[in-house]
């Protein structure tokens, strides 16, 4: 099959490499229909995390069910599906508490911009979608494999509830989810930081009131003067370096909520800032299967389109472009179709 593969820094190619097998009873293969590249496979491209070269990314898609194991039940082969970044059997001790993305059979999507993938536990991880979905809610569709449930997780975690003043930290596309989250959550006021014209009119889409294109100090004192020196109720930090974090503690007001989601890079914790200002901090990898039925027929019932983050679409051939405009950000996020 076609998948995109990743060489080196910055270097992505799109090669022919063997199609996923059924490896384990509980397996499924999906062929995908819809791709797309997340701000976390950038770290890899810039060189941040090591990679094995010749090895596929991707693990955000959507498709239909080409094959499935012997042990698997509930998923039928012609299924339309949301495959979760994050497989898991949704029975286990963790699962059942809400955490999918630490299961004890935990598994990941590892070809997911590519033209088959692999799910390890295919009943407890597919969601089917009752059907092809419209051409135009695909985007929206594809979404819920990992950006808007991550954005969810974060709004989730900092405890955002109705009359709330929020702040997401990161204009991705998860951040941008974030601020979805958080309106559909009844929060009164949004702060969006955001110093890119094109990310703050989707922001403001999502349900923005404010925008703070400051960063640092400056925008932490931004955040003062809107909230007249308290601070907000909840923080929702989407970006995982320790800059984001240190500004989602710092403009949190005493007793709020830290929800982070950013895959952390340098990130350290000061128990004793959390300590004197009485902030709590959630978060984590997203646990995507919990998430999507309360998700998905929002979605289906077009209640909410976070398919409006992906700006550019391109053919799977061409996944280098895609890279290259989401590191250049000059794209939000990129949907490659196969």
């Amino acid at each position: 099959m076609r998948a995109t593969t990743i060489h080196g820094t910055r270097d992505i190619r799109v090669d022919e490499v063997p199609d996923p097998t059924l490896r384990k009873p509980t397996d499924a293969i999906v062929r995908v229909t819809a791709g797309c590249i997340c701000g976390s496979d950038l770290w890899p491209y810039r060189g941040a995390n090591p990679i094995r070269p010749g090895a596929t990314i991707g693990h955000e898609c959507i498709g239909v069910v080409e094959e499935i194991g012997s042990a698997v039940r509930d998923i039928r082969v012609g299924d339309f599906v949301v495959v979760p970044f994050c497989h898991c059997d949704n029975t286990c001790p963790h699962c059942l508490n809400g955490a999918q993305s630490v299961c004890t059979n935990l598994g990941f999507t590892a070809s997911g911009q590519a033209e088959y993938a692999l799910v390890n536990q295919a009943d407890g991880t597919l969601v089917s979608t009752g059907g092809v979905p419209a051409a135009d809610l695909v985007p929206s569709v594809l979404a819920l494999s990992d950006v808007m449930p991550t954005g969810w997780h974060a709004a989730v975690s900092a405890g955002v509830k109705p009359g709330d003043t929020v702040v997401v930290v990161g204009d991705g596309a998860v951040g941008l989810c974030g601020v979805l989250a958080a309106s559909v959550m009844g929060a009164e006021r949004i702060i969006a930081m955001s110093r890119h014209e094109p990310r703050q009119a989707v922001a403001k889409a999502f349900g923005a009131t404010h925008v703070i294109a400051a960063r640092g100090k400056d925008a932490e004192e931004e955040v003062r003067e809107l909230t007249d020196g308290v601070g907000v109720d909840a923080a929702l930090e989407c970006v995982g370096t320790n800059d984001a974090m240190t500004t989602a503690i710092e403009v949190t007001r005493p007793g709020g909520g830290v929800g982070f989601v950013g895959a952390p890079h340098g990130v350290e914790l000061s128990a004793r800032r959390l300590f004197d200002k009485n902030v709590g901090v959630r978060g984590g990898m997203a646990p995507v299967r919990r998430y999507l039925p309360e998700l998905l027929p929002m979605v289906l019932d077009r209640a909410i389109d976070p398919g409006q983050v992906f700006d550019l679409t391109l053919p799977l051939a061409e996944s280098p472009e895609g890279y290259r405009a989401m590191d250049e950000r000059r794209a939000i996020k990129v949907l490659l179709q196969p």
